[in-house]
C-alpha cells in the first residue's frame, strides 16, 4: 500500500524539529552524496529547519567529482540548502600510507565512508549541529552500509523507508528525476552500482520487505542479512 507522502512529510519534519529541540540545537548537517537517500534526508531536514548544510565529500572516484557532485549541487539549488565541498582524496591516501600494508578491497573502500563520518562530525561540532543519517531500510536489511561510516549519525529520518518508497517520496516532493531514475550507487569506486555489488535488485529486496514475497535470490538476501547482524545491533558489552 502506497504511503500518504503528504502526511509523511509533515510528520517527519515535525519529528526532526522535536529531535533538534530535545538536543537544544537548531542546525543539521548531512552528507550530500548526490544520491537518492541524501536527497530525501536533505529535503526533509530543510522542511524542518532553516539551518541545514549539505557536506559534499568527493573521495578519489572520478564519479564523485562529476555526476555525484553535480547532482548534490542540483539538490542544494532546488531546495535552497547551504553546502560546502570537502575533498577527502588526500586524507584517504594519507590514511592508507600510514597503515603501510596491502589492504583488501573491503578495507580500502570502507575508509572513504568513515572519513566522511569524521568530516560530518567535525563540521557538526563547529556549527553546533546534529548529523542526519541517510541509510534506508533496504540497505540496512542487507547490511549494505559501512559500520561507523554512513551508518554513523545522530538521527535518521528515512531509516524505515525502502528504496521503492524513497523513489516515490522524492517524486512526490518534486525532486529532480535524476534522484529516482539513475542507478543507485555508493560512489565508492568508478563503475560501482549498489545492485551489482549486492548481487540482487532493490525491487526484489523491497518485494520481500513490503509484501513478504521471497524472490529467486531470497537465500542470498538472507545470508547477507544474517552475516551483517552485528551492524544493526548495539555494541556488545561484557555483562556486569
Amino acid at each position: 500500500m502506497r504511503r500518504d507522502y503528504a502526511k509523511e512529510t509533515e510528520s517527519r519534519a515535525a519529528w526532526i524539529k522535536q529531535t533538534l529541540k530535545a538536543a537544544g540545537l537548531d542546525a543539521v548537517v548531512f552528507g550530500a552524496s548526490g544520491g537518492k537517500d541524501a536527497a530525501l534526508t536533505g529535503i526533509l531536514c530543510r522542511r524542518a529547519c532553516e539551518n541545514v548544510m549539505g557536506i559534499i565529500m568527493p573521495c578519489e572516484s572520478s564519479r564523485n567529482f562529476a555526476a555525484d557532485k553535480d547532482d548534490a549541487l542540483l539538490l542544494a539549488k532546488q531546495f535552497d540548502i547551504a553546502h560546502i565541498v570537502v575533498d577527502l582524496t588526500s586524507a584517504k591516501a594519507t590514511m592508507i600510507n600510514a597503515i603501510n600494508m596491502p589492504l583488501i578491497a573491503a578495507a580500502s573502500t570502507n575508509i572513504a565512508p568513515r572519513l566522511r563520518m569524521v568530516a560530518l562530525y567535525a563540521v557538526a561540532a563547529q556549527r553546533s549541529a546534529l548529523v542526519a543519517g541517510t541509510s534506508n531500510a533496504s540497505e540496512a536489511y542487507m547490511g549494505y552500509f559501512t559500520k561507523w561510516g554512513d551508518g554513523g549519525c545522530d538521527f535518521n529520518p528515512i531509516a524505515d523507508l525502502t528504496v521503492t518508497e524513497i523513489f516515490e517520496f522524492l517524486e512526490y516532493l518534486g525532486a529532480s528525476k535524476v534522484f529516482y531514475t539513475k542507478a543507485p550507487s555508493a560512489g565508492l569506486f568508478d563503475g560501482q552500482t549498489d545492485e551489482e555489488e549486492m548481487g540482487i535488485t532493490y525491487a526484489e529486496i523491497d518485494s520481500y520487505l513490503l509484501d513478504g514475497i521471497a524472490g529467486p535470490n531470497f537465500d542470498k538476501m538472507q545470508r547477507a542479512h544474517d552475516i551483517s547482524s552485528h551492524k544493526r545491533l548495539p555494541i556488545k558489552k561484557y555483562p556486569n
